[in-house]
């Protein structure tokens, strides 16, 4: 890599480290570290083929979901993920402690989703990406992306059933026409 393209791949890591490294967390179901290694590997592969890559940005996430695939895909090392319940919080909170135990309660309910059900959650509601380019990415029908949506939220629904009453802020969820993933429709 000569030093115009070395400087060039700094300032991206520099600057687009931070939300790539949101995205590899979620990706690794609330697990820093390994999303940490997520991203680092992606960054290693992107740096190799930089002076070739016409979006960075979007080849390096590209390269996220793909090696979260391809950790589903091996063989379940037994590995088990305790969570314990959150504490009971008193009634009069503030915003700050609202924010962290929806944060906390969300990230808890994610990592006991499967890493597919948790990928195509992270690639449609966090990455707001349309249907057909998850199906994209992961390799799939659009009809599996839904039935897996589907199923996904269900099950956070049932892992968490307290995120279905909490909004943004840790509030009551607003009566208005605005629904987040978790809420029923009816």
């Amino acid at each position: 890599m000569d030093a115009e393209a070395q400087e060039s791949f700094r300032e991206f890591v520099a600057n687009r480290s931070p939300a790539l490294l949101r995205t590899a967390v979620l990706l690794s179901g609330g697990d820093r570290h390994a999303g940490e290694d997520l991203l680092q590997n992606a960054l290693i592969k992107a740096a190799g083929r930089w002076h070739r890559i016409d979006e960075p940005e979007a080849y390096v996430r590209q390269i996220l979901y793909r090696q979260q695939i391809s950790r589903w895909r091996l063989k379940w090392r037994g590995r088990e993920l305790s969570v314990a319940e959150p504490p009971e919080t008193a009634p009069d909170r503030d915003a700050a402690s609202a924010d962290a135990e929806l944060r906390l309660l969300m990230r808890g309910a994610l990592a006991r989703l499967t890493a597919r059900q948790r990928t195509v959650l992270v690639l449609r509601y966090f990455e707001d990406l349309p249907e057909a380019e998850v199906a994209g990415i992961l390799g799939c029908s659009v009809g599996t992306v839904r039935s897996t949506t589907h199923r996904s939220l269900a099950r956070l629904r049932a892992l968490a059933p307290e995120l279905r009453s909490l909004g943004p802020s840790g509030t009551e969820r607003r009566p208005s026409g605005d629904h987040s993933p978790l809420e029923v429709r009816s």
